[in-house]
This record gives structure tokens, sequence and C-alpha cells, in this order.
């Protein structure tokens, strides 16, 4: 058995772990906190937003060797949407005869679905069997 001194005692309860008992420093602290949050928020909002985009190669597949690929071609570029910008193309064989359009795309997320988008192509149906994501990345 140990030896307890009631003084030691007491002053142990005094001690407060988490906190002040002095209430005007922690509303003076309180005031201080929000005033910096404040002041992160604004500068937070006054910041220019980066929008996320992607970078997208899509192949766009014809019915047969004989569908007219510039066509093709033109009037999938003819799809003009803010946040798209269309890049570099080739046409790559894929078998008997026929090529597929392989096209470069731009999109801003916000601003374009890439399936919206697909669908839009899709309705070139004297041209258009189909579409595929050939690779996808975000910038």
């Amino acid at each position: 058995m140990g030896f307890t001194d009631p003084a030691a005692e007491e002053d142990d309860d005094d001690v407060s772990l988490f906190g002040s008992d002095d209430e005007e420093a922690d509303a003076e602290a309180a005031r201080v906190r929000e005033e910096r949050l404040a002041e992160y928020r604004k500068k937070k909002e006054a910041k220019p937003k980066v929008a996320a985009k992607s970078v997208v190669i899509l192949d766009v597949k014809p019915w047969d060797d004989e569908t007219d690929m510039a066509a093709l071609e033109a009037a999938v570029r003819g799809i003009e949407k803010v946040g798209l910008v269309w890049g570099t193309s080739k046409f790559v064989p894929i078998g008997f005869g026929i090529k597929k359009l392989q096209i470069n795309l731009v999109i801003e997320d916000e601003k374009v679905s890439l399936s919206d988008l697909e669908e839009e192509i899709q309705e070139f149906e004297d041209y258009v069997q189909s579409t595929d994501i050939a690779t996808m990345n975000k910038l």
C-alpha cells in the first residue's frame, strides 16, 4: 500500500485536460477560428476551378466496305458542343476491306457526357454501325 496525500488528490481534480475554465478565452478562440475559416472559404471560392477533362480515342465502325468514310468523318466532326474538341483521326483496317474511323477528342467531364456523344454519333445510321471507346484518360 502506498501513501496518498489528500492535498495532491485535490489538486488533480482541478486539472482540466480538455479545455480551459476561462469561458472568455474559449469564446475569443472560437471567434478567431471562425474568422480564419471565413477567410479560407473566400479564398477557395475566388480560386478558379480547373475543369476535369478526359482524353478519349473513339472507334467508329461503319456498316461495310462501301460506306463513305469521308462522309462518316465529316458527320462525326459536325457534332459541336461546348466542352468538346475534336483531334486527329485515322482510318484503321479491321478486315475484309473495312476500315474504322479512329478519332481523338477531349471533353470537359461536366459539360459533355461521353455516352450521350456516342448515342449522337450512332444516330448517323447510314454510316455508323457502332462506336467503342478505345482509350480514355482523365486529365
